[in-house]
C-alpha cells in the first residue's frame, strides 16, 4: 500500500512556517486587546440553514463551495465557509444583545470552501476576523478598518492599498440591482457564462468579474452611488472624512461589492501589490440586516475577515522567519552529565527560562554546532568532569565568552541571569 497524503486543498503547516503564524497571532491579539475586543470561539460546523439564510442562496459560496453533508441524525450540516454567520448565531442564541452594551468580538480558526486550490487559497483555510455588533455609527466602520491597517502594519507590511465603496442601504441596493440588470440585459450573450447566471441570481457580483469582455461591459454600467439616498451619501462621506482624519489613504472603487448578500453601506478590501493576482489580504464591511435575518433583534453590525494563508505568504516573501525565543541550548555528554543536564534544564524551565536539550549523544563539536544554529542566547555545556565537580560551562553564543560556574550558582541568582539574557537580546 502507498503512503497516505493530505487531501487536495489541505496542507500541513510545518514548524518552520508556524513561527510566522504565531507572530501574526500574537501581534493581532495584543492590538485587539488594546481596542477592547474580546475573543469568541464558535463551532467549526453549523446547521446548513444558517449559511443559506445568512450568506444567501444565490451566492457562489452557498451554491458551489460549501462542504455540506447529512450527519447520523439525518440533519444537514455544513463546515463553516466563513464565521460572521456563526458569530451572529451565537450573539442571538446567547442573548448578547441583552447585555445592553456594544459587542466587540474577534475570532480566528479554520474555514472550508470547495474551491480550486491555488497559492494562498486552500479548501481548508484560516481567517482572523472581527465583528462589532450594536452600532450604526460610521465611526465603528472606521474603527474596524483602522484596526486591520494597524495589524497589517505591525506585522511588517507597508505596501498596502485600501479600496473603499458603499453599497448603500438595502433599498438603495434593490434600486441599483434593478438599474444594473436593465443595463446588462442587452449584453447578456456577451457576458461570460458565470456572469450570465449571476444576471438572474446575483447581478452585483458581475461587477467584480475577472473576465476581460465582461469588464469592458461593466465599465460603463450605472454607479451604485447614483442610487443613494441623502442619508446614505452623508454616511459614506463621514466614513471617508474620518479615514482622512486618521491619515489612512484609500481609493474609491464603485465595483467593490463583496461576495456575500448580507453587506450594506461600507464595503472595503485591503490589498497588497506584492501578492500577484490574489492580492486581497483583508475584506469586510457593514451588514445591518443579518442579525434580524437570522431571527434576532434589528441590530447594526460591521466587521472584516483576514486570510491568514495569503498574509503568511506575503510575510515569507518580505521578512526572515522569526527565530525561536530560546534562552539556553543544553549540551551534555556522558551518563552522569546527561542526567544532571535533565535536572538542571527542568529547574531552569520551572524558573521561566526556555531551554532545549540536545539528546543526540554525539560529540561536543557537533552539539555545539547545533547550538550555534538554534537561535539560543547561551549554551550550557556539561561533561563528566563538570558533573563530578558539580560545575557547568556557560557560553554566550554571540560573543563567544565562556565561564565556568557552580551548578548551584546557576540557579541561585535567577534575576541576574534573566537581566543578562535581556541585555544581550537588546543588543541584537
Amino acid at each position: 500500500m502507498g503512503t497516505i497524503q493530505a487531501l487536495r486543498g489541505t496542507r500541513d503547516i510545518l514548524p518552520e512556517e508556524v513561527s510566522y503564524w504565531q507572530r501574526v497571532e500574537s501581534i493581532a491579539r495584543k492590538i485587539l486587546h488594546q481596542a477592547a475586543y474580546r475573543e469568541i470561539r464558535t463551532p467549526i460546523f453549523e446547521q446548513t440553514d444558517l449559511f443559506e439564510r445568512g450568506i444567501g442562496e444565490a451566492t457562489d459560496v452557498v451554491g458551489k463551495e460549501m462542504y455540506t453533508f447529512q450527519d447520523k441524525g439525518d440533519r444537514s450540516v455544513t463546515l463553516r465557509p466563513e464565521n460572521t454567520a456563526g458569530v451572529v448565531r451565537s450573539y442571538i442564541e446567547h442573548s448578547l444583545h441583552a447585555q445592553g452594551t456594544l459587542q466587540r468580538l474577534w475570532y480566528t480558526g479554520p474555514m472550508f470552501r470547495y474551491e480550486n486550490p491555488q497559492a494562498g487559497r486552500q479548501r481548508q483555510f484560516h481567517q482572523l476576523g472581527i465583528e462589532v455588533l450594536g452600532s450604526s455609527d460610521p465611526r465603528a466602520d472606521v474603527e474596524v478598518i483602522a484596526i486591520a491597517v494597524d495589524i497589517l502594519r505591525a506585522v511588517g507590511l507597508d505596501n498596502l492599498r485600501l479600496s473603499l465603496n458603499s453599497v448603500g442601504s438595502s433599498s438603495d441596493r434593490q434600486q441599483y440591482r434593478a438599474a444594473l440588470v436593465a443595463y446588462l440585459t442587452p449584453f447578456k450573450s456577451d457576458l461570460d457564462p458565470d456572469s450570465q447566471v449571476r444576471l438572474e441570481r446575483n447581478p452585483l457580483r458581475i461587477l467584480d468579474s475577472k473576465n476581460a469582455r465582461t469588464q469592458e461591459i461593466v465599465a460603463d454600467a450605472p454607479k451604485i452611488w447614483d442610487q443613494f439616498s441623502a442619508d446614505s451619501k452623508q454616511r459614506f462621506e463621514q466614513v471617508q472624512q474620518q479615514l482622512t482624519d486618521l491619515s489612512i489613504p484609500y481609493v474609491l472603487n464603485p465595483r467593490l461589492v463583496r461576495g456575500l448578500d448580507y453587506y450594506t453601506h461600507t464595503a472595503f478590501e485591503i490589498q497588497s501589490d506584492d501578492l500577484g493576482a490574489q492580492d486581497t489580504v483583508c475584506g469586510g464591511g457593514r451588514y445591518d440586516g443579518l442579525v434580524k435575518e437570522l431571527g434576532g433583534p434589528d441590530t447594526p453590525a460591521v466587521g472584516w475577515a483576514m486570510g491568514l494563508e495569503r498574509l503568511i505568504l506575503l510575510l515569507q516573501k518580505l521578512t526572515p522567519a522569526p527565530l525561536p525565543d530560546l534562552d539556553f541550548y543544553f549540551v551534555s555528554k556522558g551518563d552522569r552529565a546527561e542526567a544532571q543536564a535533565m535536572q538542571l534544564a527542568q529547574a531552569l524551565r520551572q524558573q521561566g527560562f526556555s531551554v532545549e536539550i540536545d539528546f543526540s549523544g554525539s560529540a561536543f563539536g557537533k552539539q555545539l554546532k547545533r547550538a550555534d544554529r538554534s537561535g539560543a542566547v547561551a549554551c550550557l555545556i556539561l561533561g563528566e568532569t563538570e558533573a563530578e565537580a558539580q560545575m557547568i560551562n556557560l557560553k554566550w553564543l554571540k560573543s563567544g565568552e565562556q565561564e565556568a560556574i557552580a551548578q548551584v550558582d546557576l540557579l541561585s541568582d535567577v534575576t541576574a541571569l534573566r537581566h543578562r539574557l535581556t541585555q544581550i537580546r537588546s543588543q541584537a
